[in-house]
């Protein structure tokens, strides 16, 4: 009978101990703390000029060949207009106009106060052997307004955002950082797609 209890007891004990590391991993996978790997964008200011640029390093036996058709196939898939492309010159340029949210997350409800515009803006894709450099400019927005759509460059929003009433500051660094956030997502996919990191892109099946 003793041993029948103390049998019990163990097994409770081993439960409790598992129910409870469960939970913390179920809570470490919903706490958002772990967040995808994005790539890093930073403005870059030159005059009257605002734009984004990266040079980044791939393996080194990827070739410009390889970059330009991955890179071309990449932004077909995403749906990127191509207005330049020579493979010779190891360069592309695409256009494209994106309907973005400031908000970074949306619960698909009528309580959402959801903050929508339109940024238009040019990505030209510069490669040499073994790595590329992305850059992207003639960046505008477009947002609605009770007379319209205004019109802001990238310049604009990043003079607003640095010496404007606080809350049109506010207002412009929101729209930065939601359109650096979208960057962030497409330039990390780019390498991806580009390296064939993804497994969408793995020959085995």
């Amino acid at each position: 009978m003793k041993i029948l209890f103390l049998s019990i007891i163990l097994a409770f004990i081993t439960l409790t101990t598992y129910a409870q590391e469960g939970t913390v991993k179920i809570s470490q996978a919903n706490s958002g703390s772990v967040k995808p790997p994005t790539d890093s964008v930073k403005l870059q200011i030159d005059g009257n000029n605002a734009y984004y640029q990266k040079i980044v390093k791939v393996d080194s036996s990827i070739k410009v060949s390889e970059i330009f058709l991955r890179a071309l196939q990449f932004m077909a898939g995403k749906n990127f207009q191509q207005t330049y492309g020579y493979q010779q010159e190891g360069k592309l340029i695409f256009t494209t106009t994106q309907d973005l949210n400031i908000n970074p997350v949306t619960t698909g409800t009528d309580l959402d106060n959801v903050e929508q515009y339109s940024v238009q803006f040019a990505i030209t894709i510069d490669m040499k052997n073994g790595r590329y450099r992305y850059t992207v400019h003639n960046v505008v927005f477009f947002r609605p307004t009770d007379s319209g759509n205004s019109r802001l460059t990238l310049y604009d929003m990043h003079q607003k955002a640095t010496g404007d009433t606080k809350w049109v500051a506010k207002d412009a660094r929101k729209v930065i950082t939601s359109f650096e956030r979208y960057l962030s997502t497409l330039t990390a996919e780019l390498n991806e797609g580009i390296e064939h990191k993804s497994a969408i892109y793995q020959p085995k099946f």
